[in-house]
């Protein structure tokens, strides 16, 4: 009797133990802000060189560990103040092992800058998915921009894997990291009044505290699942940025999502209707009290309509509701948003209208004769 308890202590203990490691926890990953470095055995100069240096990451290629307060000469930037970072340099590669919860959506969010080429590329992964994130584009006075990517995990484990595919003269020349965090998605449900999921953009990517340059999302066809949850972005290469209360003017709720690449790129999702039945598109337009001034305007497309709002904004927040009102002409409507021209700040940097608080409803049957008149 003693010996059958104890082996079920044991099993409990090890079930407890295996399930206190079957999932990450939101934040940053294990040493994701590279505090803990490789000891100075294990480098040559800033070159790090065996495989495991640096704590709970798995290095390949050419890779150098920049300590807090040290700025090589090629690099166009300096780390902020008490950051440390890795640069991955040609083909290098820098990854970790994850515990993750099978069928269930992750967001990683990372922040990176250009070190000294125009066009580099970060390919992330989490097998079998990938994506490619160009992060040639700066919208922060920094240089630092924090992006984020999503997978499904298909496994109990898997390895998220952030590699510079590229090939410079120099091979030390590639992006910087500074901090890597993760965060669940959950799936976006429809909430009582509202067709539309997460129409108040409050599940999305990590934002890391302190910064205030928000996440950028990138496009669809950089991405399989997106970290803005029941969203996408569309576009060849650029994104929109998602953004918090703390740190800027939302509309409603502490997140929303700024439009800043113009034409280029529009934020979108689809969603089932019926055929000849109206409904109105409702969402609030404005700007993130983020020195972003001048005329903004968000174009609205739905079924066939259409709807452009102006915003006249003086960079210091506030907003204005909207409403498209339209007759779907198919079983399924896209729901598109989008910037109707290119905005900087002072500081040279992208910018764009927010937007927030969207929704979308059937309409009584004498509204829709209303807009067949």
């Amino acid at each position: 009797m003693a010996r059958s308890t104890r082996s079920l202590a044991f099993f409990v203990l090890v079930a407890l133990a295996v399930r206190a490691i079957s999932a990450v926890t939101d934040g940053l990953l294990p040493n994701g802000d590279f505090a803990q470095g490789p000891d100075k055995s294990e480098m040559n100069g800033t070159v790090v060189t065996a495989r495991h240096a640096i704590p709970s990451w798995e290095i390949s290629g050419f890779v150098e560990y920049i300590a807090p307060g040290h700025k090589e000469e090629d690099m166009i930037l300096p780390l902020p103040a008490g950051a440390s970072a890795v640069r991955l340099g040609n083909d290098a590669a820098i990854r970790q092992q994850l515990n993750v919860t099978r069928h269930m959506f992750y967001s990683v969010s990372f922040m990176a800058a250009r070190s000294c080429a125009q066009a580099e590329k970060l390919n992330v992964s989490v097998d079998p998915e990938f994506g490619v994130l160009p992060i040639q584009t700066v919208y922060t006075s920094t240089g630092w921009d924090t992006y984020s990517w999503a997978f499904k995990a298909r496994h109990s484990t898997g390895w998220l894997s952030i590699h510079n595919t590229g090939v410079e003269e120099d091979p030390a020349c590639g992006p910087l990291l500074i901090a890597v965090a993760i965060k669940t998605l959950y799936a976006p449900h429809h909430t009582k009044g509202n067709m539309l999921r997460n129409g108040d953009f409050e599940q999305g990517p990590y934002i890391f505290p302190g910064t205030p340059w928000g996440v950028l999302v990138p496009p669809i066809t950089e991405d399989v699942h997106s970290p803005l949850s029941g969203w996408t972005v569309m576009s060849d290469t650029k994104v929109v940025k998602y953004v918090d209360a703390p740190h800027h003017a939302v509309p409603r709720g502490a997140r929303a999502v700024e439009l800043v690449a113009g034409r280029e790129g529009a934020l979108v999702q689809e969603v089932r209707t019926v055929p000849g039945r109206a409904y109105r598109l409702s969402f609030a337009v404005g700007d993130a009290a983020n020195g972003c001034s001048g005329s903004l305007v968000v174009e609205a497309y739905a079924g066939r309509g259409t709807l452009r709002v102006p915003y006249e904004s003086l960079g210091t927040g506030g907003s204005t509701p909207a409403a498209l009102e339209f007759t779907a002409v198919a079983n399924e409507t896209r729901v598109v948003f989008q910037s109707s021209n290119h905005l900087m700040k002072s500081d040279a940097t992208l910018c764009g209208p927010v937007v927030d608080d969207v929704s979308l409803v059937p309409v009584r049957v004498h509204a829709a004769r209303r807009l067949r008149l």
